[in-house]
């Protein structure tokens, strides 16, 4: 198994317990703006000394594209997600967001030239329709800001995707990772909340380390080895890491057609792993 499709399956897991950060956050007060601006601003410090140890060395020619790069990436993604879930639902604002695989076929192909394979196209549909029973959306009338907020947060995470492919031809993906954060904490900090209490922090430095500081290292660095489109596909384990997570910790329980769209999502990933190590015996 290529080590790429690894560490994207870590760091999706990891971000599977970005609900269950939240969760417990909401419950000292937080809005989502100030515990998103802490967790990028605590990821950025955690990245900054981890640069400095390997000798940081800041390209000035380079920040340009790194502002665009947070502004997107961070900053309207960020914003764009917590919103829908604040004026929608969670399940709503995960579905809506999970239409990123979709784009990034698209702008992949567009981008770099990436092939749409039948292969591909029959695990990304795969993909979609697990995320669909996973999420089980129980929305009586859903409003047309959530959707288009929504689909727009799934625009800007593929965003992520393919600005980090471009990013880390040119530098380190902890590098990449350090500059994005730092802009994405800088534009978030008008909305912020800096007074906060002091038992939360504990909740906010988790929040900042493994889903986000570990979590996008690991998959800027596989993007160095296997396709955006493909590494978009494999990270929709993350609502099923969520649900496992939920259900363990909150005792949340899981329905029949939940447990049926986690093994297409899963069958969608080993799909593509099978397909890699068909072309690889083929060349």
């Amino acid at each position: 198994m290529k080590k790429g499709y690894i560490l994207v399956f870590l760091a999706a897991s990891m971000w599977g317990t970005l609900g269950i950060f939240a969760k417990l956050l909401y419950g000292f007060g937080l809005d989502p703006f100030t515990i998103t601006f802490y967790r990028a601003s605590i990821a950025f410090a955690l990245l900054f000394v981890y640069n400095l140890s390997k000798g940081l060395q800041i390209k000035k020619n380079r920040l340009p594209f790194y502002a665009f790069y947070g502004f997107f990436a961070v900053f309207l993604f960020y914003i764009l997600y917590f919103y829908t879930v604040k004026i929608s639902s969670v399940s709503l604002a995960v579905l809506l967001l999970y239409s990123a695989p979709v784009y990034s076929t698209i702008l992949g192909y567009f981008i770099f030239g990436e092939k749409i394979t039948s292969t591909k196209l029959a695990a990304l549909v795969m993909a979609i329709i697990g995320v669909l029973l996973v999420v089980n959306p129980n929305e009586g009338s859903l409003s047309k800001l959530a959707v288009v907020l929504g689909l727009l947060s799934g625009l800007t995470y593929a965003l992520y995707g393919i600005l980090a492919k471009l990013a880390v031809k040119n530098e380190k993906p902890e590098e990449a990772l350090l500059y994005t954060i730092g802009f994405g904490a800088l534009f978030l900090s008008p909305f912020s909340n800096f007074e906060i209490p002091i038992s939360s922090l504990p909740y906010l430095f988790g929040l900042a380390f493994f889903p986000t500081f570990l979590a996008y290292i690991l998959y800027n660095t596989a993007l160095r080895e296997i396709e955006v489109s493909r590494a978009s596909i494999i990270a929709t384990i993350e609502p099923v890491v969520a649900l496992v997570l939920a259900y363990l910790i909150f005792h949340e329980t899981l329905m029949a057609k939940q447990m049926i769209g986690a093994a297409l999502i899963i069958l969608g990933s080993f799909i593509l792993q099978v397909e890699e190590r068909k072309e690889k015996s083929q060349m």
